[in-house]
């Protein structure tokens, strides 16, 4: 009988090591096919959740710029309190993994001196055993992968856990890498080097699609078109490295204004286009509006001790109602921000 027994675990387990070896073998497959940052990302959600069952995981990413980590993906318990939460490097156990960069098995949290309670905290959620890991490529750490609570009775974590959870982030890491790499050669064929946001490529890219969305959905799309008045005055008095600043700040206010759903262009020298779909002209005229008077009351280059005043002629137009497509929507706000500029300046008009 015991024999029987003995022979059926052997069984079992070895079903259990084919099963994620075939289960390696499809996420390598998945991860190698795909250089898009979000796909990447969701192979690796659906992964975890099926090969580890956590309650609740999460994978954070290191922001170079802050020093710090954040949420890239969370999955359980409190998932949208989290993705606000920001750990600094070394704080709690993900944060003293990507400082290290080496893999954590935390079997009972209370008797680690290195867990935070910050997430807990902030979801009311009672965490026992931790299993994390670095994502590194080329020997640096990108972020790091979370698991809390396993879904079993005893709900804590084993080695072999960990063994699995590394050889998976080791695919991971590598996936990542690459699709940030792709992601900024393609940032940088449709962004404007000086300002950062979007360039005239990308701007008729968005806009046909959106013209054509509108057009099929019976929607509208709206524009402002706005021309900095008398900047060529700035790059005379000051010179053009100081005009070229004042440009990214000027760009720095529109992207502030922007909601999630709008794109900003840097069309020509001190042009620029903001396009707003599912928007009325209407709707259109009240941002431009909001937008011209936070220009005006800006003081800009300030770092520079010039304190320096501008002002900006705003044109409106919409689909359907001034244009049926996206080169002629763009004509139509172009003539009504030139009716502004030849009239009196610093003033919104809708086609």
């Amino acid at each position: 009988m015991k024999t029987r027994e003995c022979e059926s675990t052997v069984v079992s387990e070895h079903d259990q090591r084919v099963r994620q070896l075939a289960s390696f073998s499809e996420l390598g497959k998945a991860l190698t096919s795909s250089l898009d940052l979000k796909e990447v990302l969701n192979i690796v959600m659906e992964k975890v959740s099926e090969m580890l069952q956590p309650k609740n995981w999460s994978l954070l990413l290191i922001d170079e710029e802050k020093n710090d980590l954040y949420f890239e993906i969370v999955v359980g318990e409190g998932a949208e309190k989290l993705k606000d939460l920001r750990l600094t490097i070394g704080e709690g156990i993900a944060g003293w993994v990507a400082k290290e960069g080496v893999s954590l098995l935390v079997p009972d949290v209370n008797k680690d001196p290195r867990f935070s309670k910050k997430g807990d905290e902030s979801i009311k959620f009672t965490t026992q055993s931790i299993i994390c890991v670095p994502l590194k490529s080329k020997g640096r750490c990108l972020g790091v992968i979370e698991l809390i609570n396993k879904m079993t009775k005893e709900g804590d974590f084993k080695e072999e856990d960990l063994l699995l959870l590394t050889t998976l982030a080791d695919y991971t890491a590598i996936s990542i890498e690459n699709a940030k790499f792709f992601q900024k050669i393609q940032e940088l064929t449709i962004t404007d080097d000086l300002t950062k946001l979007y360039n005239s490529r990308y701007l008729y890219k968005f806009l046909n699609y959106e013209a054509e969305r509108a057009k099929r959905y019976k929607s509208h799309v709206a524009m402002i078109f706005l021309d900095l008045d008398r900047f060529k005055l700035v790059n005379d008095t000051h010179g053009h490295l100081l005009g070229s600043k004042l440009l990214s700040e000027v760009a720095r206010l529109i992207f502030d204004d922007l909601r999630k759903v709008d794109i900003a262009c840097r069309y020509g020298g001190d042009e620029f286009i903001i396009v707003m779909p599912q928007t009325s002209k209407k709707h259109a005229y009240e941002a431009a509006e909001k937008l011209r008077a936070s220009l005006a009351a800006h003081t800009f280059l300030q770092s520079a001790a010039l304190n320096l005043h501008l002002t900006a002629s705003f044109g409106v137009a919409s689909i359907p109602d001034d244009a049926q497509a996206a080169e002629e929507l763009i004509q139509k706000a172009d003539q009504a921000m030139y009716r502004v500029k030849n009239r009196s300046r610093n003033a919104v008009e809708m086609a």
